[in-house]
């Protein structure tokens, strides 16, 4: 009995733990509609990737590009060479 409520509350913490970090790193990246490049680059200096198994098309980057898939969803527009990288410098 001591043994199957230590195996509850352990996953019960294990469960907590990896929700509330989820839900942390999704409220600091703010979801926003960027004029330009230029007003992009100064928050993410590399641009925004879709996913990080993406391979810039251009020639050699200095930056590396930020992942997220809702920022670079939103700022689709921004991805001129559609390389899955928007605004990367």
């Amino acid at each position: 009995m001591r043994k199957l409520f230590t195996i509850i509350v352990s996953l019960g913490l294990i469960l907590a733990f990896s929700l509330s970090t989820t839900e942390m790193a999704e409220a600091k990246t703010k979801i926003i509609a960027y004029k330009n490049c230029k007003e992009m680059n100064k928050v993410y200096k590399g641009g925004v990737a879709r996913s990080s198994s993406v391979k810039n098309k251009g020639g050699k980057t200095k930056y590396k590009p930020f992942v997220s898939k809702a920022l670079y969803d939103k700022n689709k527009s921004r991805d001129r060479d559609k390389d899955l990288i928007a605004c990367e410098r």
